[in-house]
């Protein structure tokens, strides 16, 4: 990719004071009837990349707005390092935060050279001085070539670094970043994205990213805060939320799951894949059984129950199937590795691993 960073041309001049920042009991109301935060409590620890996660609608842009100073919450606080900056009684605007911004869409002036659109936000210094710091922030971008050239140049992911030099040019503690990848062609996501991950790690600055992409906030997050209708459903690494989901909804938004209804019985509950162990749940519980679609083991010879293959889809190192199983209305979709059945194979036999199957109290969907 034209303008690819290598380790050489980074520079260390510029390294931010990371600061802890921190939600209590954030709540939003557009309208008295519509909230869209209902008590965030969460914090992003120094020098931590943080991925706000979930779907459309989940709050986690409003929530960004609200650490930028650009929304006001309704109730609760915001705090840098202890130090309250939003609240009751005090609203630091946004320029007073140390507190730096990337929109989803750059917003790059196009009548500005890239060393300008960089310098624009470092008002409290003379020309010189802000042109200087801008070229050290291009310059850790591995953009300083592109110091005279203007926005149209520039590909997509070029841009959005040119953004990235903008925020991090004042030497925030905190950078704020909402949804930076969603414009960006897919081949070009993993490299930029890559490239990103080892700025904010050289900047040292802490880091809030916003996606609704699951993997990438496992690629990027230290942790991961997921949303859903405004509430916190579960905060921690992306192994905690991967391995141990607190819900249906935390699980689904990592995997894809098959999902049986059933209810347990005696420490454990019976679907039509086979019996598994709910030690923790009591007899007689309505139960979603969920077994990831990579939780399969899949043969010719032996396993625990027969299937059929009713599809199979090429998805290069994987194919997915859809088997038919005795007692489901449903087909079962599997994903195995290509290669572990042969091409005309229709009877086989299949079992699910233990460590793929996740069992939840049944909740009401409006809940």
């Amino acid at each position: 990719m034209q303008g690819e960073i290598h380790p050489a041309q980074r520079v260390t001049a510029g390294v931010t004071f990371a600061a802890r920042l921190s939600f209590e009991d954030i709540r939003h109301n557009y309208l008295p009837d519509a909230a869209t935060l209902h008590g965030i409590s969460l914090s992003a620890e120094p020098g931590e990349v943080l991925c706000l996660l979930g779907p459309s609608g989940s709050g986690k842009t409003t929530l960004l707005r609200i650490a930028a100073g650009i929304e006001a919450q309704s109730s609760g606080r915001v705090l840098l390092n202890d130090r309250e900056i939003a609240g009751p009684d005090v609203f630091l605007p946004p320029e007073k935060r140390s507190i730096g911004l990337v929109f989803q869409d750059f917003a790059l002036f196009p009548h500005l050279s890239i060393v300008d659109n960089v310098r624009f936000g470092l008002t409290a210094l003379s020309k010189s001085e802000g042109r200087k710091e801008a070229l050290i922030a291009l310059e850790r971008v591995g953009l300083a070539s592109y110091a005279e050239a203007f926005p149209h140049v520039l590909s997509g992911g070029e841009q959005q670094r040119v953004a990235l030099a903008r925020a991090m040019a004042p030497r925030p503690s905190v950078l704020l970043m909402d949804e930076p990848f969603s414009g960006l062609d897919s081949r070009l996501k993993d490299s930029v994205r890559a490239e990103t991950l080892a700025i904010l790690r050289q900047s040292r600055a802490t880091a809030i990213v916003v996606t609704h992409d699951a993997e990438e906030a496992m690629r990027l997050g230290d942790r991961i805060a997921l949303l859903k209708g405004g509430r916190l459903v579960q905060a921690g690494t992306a192994e905690e939320l991967y391995e141990r989901p607190n819900d249906l909804f935390a699980a689904g938004f990592f995997s894809e799951l098959n999902v049986f209804s059933a209810r347990t019985n005696a420490g454990s509950v019976e679907t039509p894949l086979g019996t598994f162990p709910a030690p923790d749940i009591a007899s007689g519980t309505q139960v979603d059984v969920a077994i990831r679609l990579s939780g399969f083991d899949v043969s010719e010879t032996g396993g625990a129950l027969q299937a059929r293959v009713r599809s199979r889809r090429f998805l290069g190192v994987v194919e997915l199937l859809e088997l038919a199983v005795p007692g489901i209305d449903t087909p079962v979709r599997a994903r195995v590795r290509i290669g572990e059945l042969p091409a005309r194979n229709r009877d086989i036999w299949l079992t699910a691993r233990q460590r793929d199957v996740l069992v939840f109290e049944t909740r009401n969907e409006n809940a």
